[in-house]
């Protein structure tokens, strides 16, 4: 196999790829992430990751304000060489409803971001994303783990004087907050059903 029959996203361009660039590419494997100009493709998923994704998706649609809505897996063009994934988002009414564009979300549509780490995606979902979430603007960001004991997820807030996340809590077994919105969630129920 040489360089002229694969697809051209395999070669990046001098200085990476850009969101526009990354809009037009055909043919990339799902789920594919634009971060610092290089495409970063995940590995499948495993069932926690799943099933936590389908809880707080729910539960964050069901109680969020009707402002708000919420959704999963959807890119966020933060900058010209950024194009996150994150796995829930809530958003506004008006981006969620806006038709183009069709394909991603910007920053100031975006309320909150969510990150559930897998073990191919701790570096970028405890370190890269945060940072470009916070330098992006968005003002609310939760990273959710595994643990022995279940579900954590670690919960944080954008300084507005520093620009950067504060963490304001970890949450084990309940997630209860008051911001973006009045939320309580049963983490014990990931991969339940709901009753």
């Amino acid at each position: 196999m040489d360089a002229s029959s694969l697809p051209d996203w395999v070669i990046p361009p001098p200085g990476g790829f850009t969101a526009d660039d990354f809009l037009a590419m055909r043919g990339l494997p799902r789920h594919t992430e634009l971060i610092d100009g290089s495409l970063v493709f995940v590995s499948p998923q495993e069932k926690w990751h799943a099933r936590v994704i389908d809880l707080l998706r729910a539960e964050l649609d069901r109680q969020a304000p009707d402002d708000l809505r919420t959704e999963r897996e959807m890119a966020v063009r933060l900058a010209k060489r950024q194009m996150p994934e994150p796995d829930v988002l809530v958003v506004t009414v008006d981006a969620y409803e806006r038709g183009d564009p069709s394909t991603y979300y910007l920053p100031e549509d975006v309320v909150l971001a969510v990150e559930a780490v897998s073990p191919d995606s701790k570096d970028r979902d405890r370190e890269t994303k945060p940072l470009k979430y916070a330098k992006a603007g968005i003002r609310h960001f939760w990273r959710v783990e595994r643990s022995d004991s279940g579900t954590v997820v670690y919960v944080y807030e954008r300084d507005l004087e520093s620009g950067r996340y504060a963490l304001t809590g970890i949450h084990h077994e309940r997630l209860k907050l008051a911001v973006p919105f009045a939320i309580d969630v049963d983490l014990s129920r990931v991969g339940r059903r709901a009753r």
